[in-house]
């Protein structure tokens, strides 16, 4: 199946963004705002990947952010992007207790974030849509519409009609989409603010 130019061009985007912070973090492993940014783009490249390889992807993810809040603890951003990263890895899990728990650190580290920037509306979005996530991921799983949205399923998912496929697509958007977009701010701000050319001379 050919992928879509849009996404294409994402997945270029955020690959690079990922080379680049591997870069930086070879000069300098204590760049809490790299390694911000290193974790937004492997979890925007988990979107991308199957279900297992997502996961592995965004315990990477998880792994570099944890690592910047080592060395700056208060980065709200970071606590943002770990709360994003908890949230992908609980809609990618079937077992309803296992999901809780990353539904559990998601919304604290959004709260956490909350409390470090009250007025971000971004952050107080993210924490009350979280509330409602362990809720949504019931329903998803408890159709099946989980396995055919991540990619998986049986062999009777190829009996499903058109239309119902397309929901169970538009669902998985629907999940992931704000994480997406917002993340995606996230780390080409980063990479602007880490590539700002010179300033002309007088």
């Amino acid at each position: 199946m050919e992928m879509p130019q849009n996404d294409f061009d994402r997945l270029l985007f955020f690959e690079h963004a990922r080379k680049a912070a591997e870069t930086n973090y070879a000069r300098n492993p204590l760049d809490a705002d790299n390694l911000t940014r290193w974790g937004g783009a492997l979890l925007e490249l988990s979107q991308f990947q199957s279900v297992t390889e997502s996961k592995q992807m965004i315990n990477d993810a998880i792994s570099k952010l944890e690592e910047a809040l080592v060395v700056d603890p208060k980065k709200h951003d970071t606590l943002w992007c770990l709360g994003n990263a908890h949230t992908s890895h609980a809609f990618l899990t079937p077992e309803h207790d296992d999901a809780k728990i990353s539904f559990d650190k998601a919304t604290q580290y959004f709260q956490q974030a909350v409390d470090e920037d009250p007025a971000n509306e971004l952050y107080l979005k993210s924490l009350e849509v979280t509330a409602k996530a362990p809720e949504l991921h019931m329903e998803i799983h408890r159709h099946g519409l989980g396995q055919q949205a991540m990619g998986g399923g049986s062999s009777t998912s190829s009996n499903v009609k058109g239309p119902k496929k397309k929901k169970s697509s538009d669902l998985k958007y629907d999940i992931f989409g704000w994480i997406i977009l917002a993340v995606g701010i996230v780390v080409w701000v980063g990479m602007a603010k880490s590539h700002v050319p010179p300033p002309p001379p007088r």
